[in-house]
């Protein structure tokens, strides 16, 4: 068929599409908008309860202690092969099983895996990564720089530079997002999965547009989309925002210490800390729409009932996604978004359950 005869059949698909992103987009900054108006009143309220603090971050200057601790395991950088950037990550107990490789989320840091750290490198070679533009790993300014692929490839360099062919993938929040894609387009390289708290883009996506409840959970994505003004907001009375998130009775981390909050606050409070972080949001709607994706990889998807940010029957959506017998799902009663840190316990008797095969 005469190329100029397909260039006019598809015209009007095109046409279509863009306009369809070019609505999508007019909400998605209608909606960022006012997220800007929201946080930005909660944000000059923590100013005016603690004027003290001012309305700027106080940079710390060492980081606490608590990330110093041998018993988590050794610190090193890796240069990746594709993009020549350096990431930071913690390793122990190489020689001792299977690479198991920690992806983690938002605002966290490879510290977030503490107690998986400790919990597994008697039989696993486990490593946390600092992801490209968090902590001490390497943090390029451009937005462009953030992408699903960049972002997968850099998973991809990771595992075959640590000198494997496979690992076990297990990954929390925006990790969860990275380890969902990279099983998709690198099968070969994930031999088991365990997700925590998060759905696949594209699932996300479609259940959220029959659910609006879930826009509301995820209202700071919007915020997100913005330049400059979310580092802003967020770094306001000292990062108030971001210790509410991490501490609040409800919604935060239980238990958390001083010294652990600290371990979190301390990147984000070095000079671009947050832009890196926040980089990834403002590329979560670049290919909208996104075409439903079969799941296949074994996966042990662990769920909190309690989760602020993720309505529960996000489980049953990506369920209907799986290759039959491939997904292990289980929903915590009573447990909240943080799942690794708050009820580690249950995370790892779920997880030596599901890869007990590998061990035997």
């Amino acid at each position: 068929m005469p190329e100029l005869v397909v260039t006019a059949l598809l015209a009007p698909s095109r046409l279509s599409l863009k306009l369809l992103r070019a609505f999508m987009w007019s909400l998605v900054f209608s909606a960022a908008l006012v997220a800007a108006a929201v946080y930005g009143c909660i944000a000059f309220t923590h100013v005016l309860c603690r004027p003290r603090r001012g309305c700027c971050g106080r940079p710390r200057s060492a980081p606490p202690a608590c990330v110093s601790d041998p018993t988590l395991g050794e610190h090193c950088f890796l240069t990746l092969k594709s993009s020549g950037l350096r990431l930071h990550y913690v390793s122990a107990g190489r020689g001792n099983g299977p690479l198991m490789l920690f992806l983690h989320g938002f605002p966290e840091n490879w510290f977030s895996w503490r107690y998986q750290l400790w919990e597994f490198q008697s039989r696993f070679h486990v490593v946390a990564v600092d992801l490209r533009g968090y902590g001490p790993s390497d943090a390029p300014r451009d937005v462009d720089c953030y992408t699903m692929d960049l972002l997968m490839t850099d998973i991809q360099d990771i595992i075959l530079g640590l000198g494997y062919s496979r690992c076990i993938l297990v990954a929390h929040d925006w990790g969860a997002l990275i380890a969902w894609n990279f099983s998709i387009y690198y099968p070969s390289l994930v031999e088991r999965m365990v997700i925590v708290s998060a759905a696949p883009m594209s699932v996300y996506q479609d259940y959220s547009i029959h659910h609006i409840g879930q826009f509301f959970r995820s209202n700071y994505i919007f915020l997100f989309q913005l330049p400059w003004l979310p580092e802003k907001l967020l770094s306001m009375s000292d990062f108030q925002i971001l210790k509410t998130t991490l501490t609040h009775r409800k919604r935060g981390i239980p238990h958390l210490t001083p010294n652990e909050l600290e371990a979190f606050l301390y990147d984000f409070s070095q000079p671009g800390g947050l832009t890196g972080p926040l980089n990834y949001y403002r590329n979560l709607f670049r290919n909208f729409p996104l075409e439903p994706q079969e799941l296949a990889t074994p996966t042990l998807l662990l769920w909190g009932e309690k989760d602020t940010y993720f309505e529960q029957g996000l489980v049953g959506a990506i369920s209907s996604r799986f290759v039959p017998g491939r997904l292990e799902a289980h929903i915590l009663p009573g447990v909240g978004h943080w799942i690794p840190q708050s009820n580690p316990g249950e995370m790892h008797e779920y997880m030596w359950a599901f890869l007990q095969d590998l061990l035997d």
